[in-house]
C-alpha cells in the first residue's frame, strides 16, 4: 500500500524538458507569491566549503517544502564536492529529493536530485527575467561556462530569443565547448570574453561560479542591467549591491543569510527593507515589475526546495504513467 518508487537521473530525463521545468517553476513562483507554496530557510552542512574542519570540501543543504498546486510536500537534501570528488571526475553536485504524500506522511518517492537542481536554477532565472524584461530578445553576460552556465541558457532559450551571449569562464576550454554545446539555443553569436569585463554589457548578466572573490564590479553594470549571483558566494561588490535601485530576491530570509547579501546583512547595512519584492509577488502580480530599461536591477533566485519538490512531483506523475522506476517498501 505504501509502497515508495525509485527514480534514476535517466528515469526522470526521460519524462521532462526544460519547457516543462520552466513553467512549473513559474507556477511555483506564483504559490510564492500567493502563500500557498510553504518554504522554510534552508539548512546548510559545512564539509569544508568555509569550515576549517571537516577537510572536505563540501556542503550539503536540506531543503524542506509544500507546494500548494500540486498538493506536494518533499525535501531535498544537496550539496557540492570539490577535493576528491573532483578528482575522481563526478559532477559536482550531488542530490537526492524525497516526496512524501503531505495528508499521511508516507514516502511517496525518492530520486536523483542533481538533474533536477541544475534544470530548475536555470529555470529560475528564466522566470524572473520573464516578469522583468519585457522584450522578446534578450542579451546575456555569463559567467561560469560549466553545467549551470549551460542550463542557465536552455532555460532562457525557452522564454527568449538570445540575440547575442557573452561568456566568460577562467579556464578557456570550458568556453570553447560552451560555445559548441549552445550553439542551438542561441539564435545569435556567442562570443568568448577574455577578460570578465566583456561579459557585462548585457541586459543580464548571470553569475554560475565557484568563486569567492568579488570579481564583478559596480562600474561596470550600466542601467537597464539585471545582475543574477546565483549561489553561496557573492561575486559581485558591495558598492554595486548598496547602489542597485531595485533588490528582487527568491526567499528573503534565505537571501539575507548567504551569498550576495550576507555580508552587508551582517553589518546591517542591507535588511528586509531594502528588498523591493520577492520573485513571487511579481509572477502573482502583487508587486509592478522594475523598469528594466533605466534601472539596475540586483536580482538573486539563490534556490528553494520548492522548486525541486515541484519538478519531482510533476516527474513521479509522468513517471508512474509510465511504468517507469523501481518500488521499495521501507515498512
Amino acid at each position: 500500500m505504501f509502497e515508495t518508487v525509485l527514480l534514476s537521473q535517466k528515469d526522470i530525463e526521460s519524462v521532462i524538458s526544460m519547457k516543462d521545468v520552466v513553467e512549473v517553476v513559474d507556477k511555483t513562483f506564483k504559490g510564492f507569491g500567493e502563500g500557498t507554496t510553504i518554504n522554510p530557510t534552508k539548512v546548510g552542512l559545512d564539509l569544508g566549503e568555509t569550515a576549517s574542519y571537516p577537510p572536505y570540501e563540501g556542503f550539503m543543504n536540506a531543503m524542506p517544502a509544500y507546494v500548494g498546486w500540486l498538493d506536494s510536500a518533499g525535501i531535498k537534501w544537496a550539496g557540492g564536492f570539490l577535493g576528491e570528488r573532483k578528482k575522481m571526475g563526478l559532477p559536482y553536485i550531488t542530490s537526492l529529493t524525497m516526496l512524501i504524500d503531505p495528508k499521511i506522511g508516507n514516502f511517496r518517492a525518492v530520486m536523483d536530485g542533481a538533474l533536477i537542481t541544475n534544470w530548475r536554477t536555470g529555470a529560475q532565472t528564466a522566470v524572473a527575467l520573464k516578469y522583468m524584461h519585457k522584450k522578446k530578445t534578450i542579451k546575456i553576460g555569463l559567467y561560469g561556462a560549466g553545467m549551470q552556465g549551460h542550463t542557465q541558457t536552455m532555460a532562457i532559450s525557452e522564454v527568449f530569443d538570445i540575440e547575442e551571449l557573452t561568456v566568460y569562464d577562467v579556464y578557456p576550454e570550458a568556453s570553447r565547448k560552451f560555445k559548441e554545446d549552445m550553439k542551438d539555443y542561441v539564435k545569435g553569436e556567442i562570443k568568448i570574453a577574455s577578460e570578465p569585463k566583456e561579459a557585462s554589457d548585457a541586459d543580464a548578466v548571470i553569475c554560475v561560479t565557484q568563486s569567492k572573490d568579488r570579481f564583478v564590479k559596480n562600474e561596470w553594470i550600466k542601467p537597464g542591467t539585471a545582475l543574477f549571483p546565483m549561489g553561496s558566494y557573492q561575486e559581485c561588490d558591495n558598492e554595486f549591491i548598496l547602489g542597485a535601485d531595485k533588490i528582487i530576491v527568491d526567499h528573503i530570509g534565505q537571501c539575507l543569510h548567504r551569498g550576495a547579501l550576507k555580508e552587508l546583512n551582517e553589518m546591517g547595512k542591507i535588511t528586509e527593507d531594502n528588498i523591493y519584492c520577492t520573485i513571487g509577488e511579481l509572477a502573482a502580480g502583487k508587486k509592478p515589475a522594475p523598469d528594466l530599461t533605466k534601472e539596475r536591477i540586483l536580482c538573486i533566485p539563490i534556490g528553494t526546495g520548492a522548486m525541486d519538490v515541484a519538478v519531482a512531483t510533476v516527474v513521479l506523475e509522468r513517471a508512474k504513467e509510465k511504468g517507469l522506476g523501481s518500488t521499495f517498501s521501507f515498512v
